[in-house]
């Protein structure tokens, strides 16, 4: 493992850190995700746009579509400073994350040269249409239908947690064209346009406060066949890509680390108690560990490689210990731990913000479950779990 930049990487670093420094004011601590109100969504595409015209919008995309060419282990770096300033990210991260990388990879040229240089831009916004509420965790279990008429596809169902939802442009949704087969090979991804008649969305009114995400309702939704991406039925190939891409981008979890919750237990006299102390210490640990991990990772994109199934670790780790670390500052709070006020509570709330959305990132792109899976198959080399349904047609599978 290395840890040190080599002089290129360090060469990118230094005019990433000059170029932020130019346009944004450096974080001042943690803080929970910013909202998505006119003014934070507006100041997210001029953002966008700066850095698209200054070639750091997607450091690893071909000069054609709009990108830097760089390396892999540039994007790291670019995304290890953006991290330090009050960077407005969030409204673009799963459109250039995960959508367009697959309209790229799956997409006509006709597709590309339509929709990824303005994504690039910012002037237009991407959701992701995976999760129903009848299937949980199981994406292949979706039951959102597409009927083949004529040129088009007609689409009902409908779409839960759709994380940004209510603002977007265009979206990747992935629907069933086939029940009469297994469930992972009936099938098929298209691009909708969010806009259009039949698609309607209904924000879910969070306990933090928040509206982040949305419950999306298909009826009688008209898509021309054009738009669908790779071949008829074979949408869970299509998926995987995108899968893996929203795995590796929200590996990460924003929100007060062991440094945060330690000061405040300095301020509030609670350092002094030996089983806090013995807390911080695994966090530390834990912390440490991450970061190593993603040393290993870093290294591999330094070296040329392609790193593997072992970034599902990241958001085990993370999600749980950022759930940990919150629900243990607002005990030390005592009874004013109910207290959601930036205002009033230390550290403007971000424990009470904080651990309001904290649980859900261990739904967000695959659950604690999910990716224990994917690690003790894929990584440890353990037999498989059990799956009776694998070669059922979907039509034939009971209920519940």
């Amino acid at each position: 493992m290395d840890f040190n930049d080599t002089k290129e990487e360090a060469e990118f670093r230094a005019e990433a850190r000059a170029f932020l420094d130019k346009h944004l004011e450096p974080k001042t601590g943690a803080r929970p995700r910013p909202g998505s109100g006119k003014d934070a969504l507006q100041r997210a595409k001029d953002w966008q746009k700066i850095k698209a015209e200054n070639k750091f919008a997607q450091i690893t995309w071909p000069e054609e579509w709009g990108g830097r060419g760089g390396t892999s282990m540039q994007s790291v770096i670019w995304g290890q400073e953006e991290s330090k300033y009050d960077a407005p990210t969030g409204p673009f991260a799963i459109g250039l994350g995960m959508c367009v990388p697959t309209v790229i990879a799956f997409g006509s040229d006709a597709h590309k040269k339509r929709y990824v240089e303005k994504a690039l831009k910012g002037e237009e916004i991407w959701c992701q249409l995976f999760s129903e509420p009848s299937a949980g965790s199981d994406v292949a279990g979706l039951k959102t239908k597409a009927v083949k008429d004529g040129d088009e596809w007609v689409i009902n169902g409908q779409k839960v947690w759709t994380s940004g939802a209510h603002y977007s442009d265009f979206g990747i949704v992935l629907v069933r064209t086939n029940p009469k087969v297994p469930k992972h090979k009936g099938l098929t991804m298209f691009i909708v346009n969010m806009k259009q008649k039949g698609v309607e969305v209904r924000p879910i009114h969070q306990a933090s406060g928040g509206r982040e995400f949305n419950e999306v309702y298909f009826t009688d939704v008209r898509i021309p066949d054009s738009d669908r991406l790779g071949e008829v039925g074979a949408g869970w190939k299509v998926a995987l890509v995108t899968l893996m891409n929203e795995r590796l981008a929200v590996g990460g979890s924003p929100g007060p680390d062991w440094g945060e919750i330690m000061e405040y237990a300095k301020s509030s006299g609670t350092i002094t108690d030996q089983a806090f102390r013995e807390k911080l210490a695994d966090w530390y640990v834990a912390a440490q560990g991450y970061k190593l991990t993603k040393f290993r990772t870093m290294t591999a994109l330094s070296r040329g490689q392609t790193p593997g199934p072992e970034n599902s670790i990241g958001k085990i780790i993370t999600a749980n210990h950022l759930q940990d670390i919150c629900n243990s500052a607002i005990e030390m709070q005592d009874h004013y731990g109910i207290i959601n006020d930036a205002e009033t509570m230390p550290g403007d709330a971000i424990f009470q913000q904080s651990f309001m959305w904290a649980p859900g990132l261990r739904i967000a792109g695959g659950t604690d479950e999910i990716l224990k899976n994917i690690i003790a198959e894929r990584v440890l080399g353990l037999p498989q779990d059990v799956r009776v349904d694998k070669d059922l047609p979907f039509d034939e599978m009971k209920a519940g």
